[in-house]
């Protein structure tokens, strides 16, 4: 049976939905806001995860197209990583449902402050200026450890994940600023269609609210992926470590206080 909402609900959705869609095209975290925002609808936890992933499948979908657009990512060069992730999405979507994640709730903060501390001390820890895009398949090894640990990680959790891809792009491949992020959404991408799936098919997505959230998302994407091309470094980076401190914040409170 549908959830009924009323009218305040969809458009603080809406709301939400955009600056989420926003967050996520530019630097990840959308979750951050939308996770939020669907558990005070009074929605199950597991349902909550798998209506987000629907949302975020439609925002990371038009951020990717969009860096592919402006040809700031090559998807030939990353079949392994797309192989690796999907097989790591579904690793973790069913994890979830198997392990306790009391423990990963305790560690997970602890990760992003690292990231958070590690970006603003290295003025290359998100992508060093000089790097240049890469003009051949990136090592297979490589995409696919990351491609199965991010993705295992997307299809469990997800808090953070667009800053891992990003981080952890920029220092394994040397790739510009914005070949990570494109990087980075169409991975996303990737372990959110997964996992999707698997919720879907265990009966745990709200369709209707996730459509409409993805709906706004897409738009937000869309204005975020675009302003992260046009204003690069200077913008990306300041809004990279809030979103990241913010993620981590909000995790520690959860966890810990």
């Amino acid at each position: 049976m549908e959830l009924l909402l009323e009218p305040s609900h969809w458009a603080l959705l809406a709301v939400i939905g955009l600056i989420a869609g926003f967050i996520d095209a530019v630097v990840g975290g959308g979750g951050l806001l939308s996770i939020p925002a669907l558990l005070t609808l009074g929605i199950a936890p597991h349902t909550v995860l798998g209506t987000n992933k629907l949302a975020a499948s439609f925002g990371s979908s038009m951020a990717a197209w969009t860096y592919y657009r402006q040809h700031l990512f090559k998807p030939s060069f990353w079949y392994m990583a797309f192989i690796a992730t999907f097989i790591g999405a579904v690793l973790g979507s069913f994890l979830v449902y198997l392990v306790d994640t009391q423990w990963l709730e305790k560690v997970l903060p602890l990760l992003i402050i690292g990231i958070a501390i590690y970006s603003l001390v290295s003025p290359n820890a998100i992508s060093d200026v000089n790097c240049q895009a890469p003009t051949s398949k990136p090592p297979a090894k490589q995409q696919w450890l990351q491609g199965l640990a991010l993705g295992t990680y997307d299809g469990f959790a997800g808090p953070g994940i667009g800053a891992f891809w990003t981080v952890t792009s920029g220092s394994l491949y040397k790739l510009p600023l914005l070949h990570s992020c494109g990087l980075a959404r169409a991975m996303t991408f990737t372990s959110n269609l997964t996992a999707l799936t698997i919720f879907g098919w265990l009966g745990q997505v709200e369709w209707h609210i996730g459509l409409w959230m993805g709906l706004c998302m897409m738009l937000g994407s869309f204005i975020g992926a675009r302003c992260a091309i046009k204003f690069g470094m200077p913008f990306i980076r300041p809004l990279f470590i809030l979103i990241v401190l913010m993620i981590a914040a909000n995790l520690a409170w959860s966890a810990w206080l």
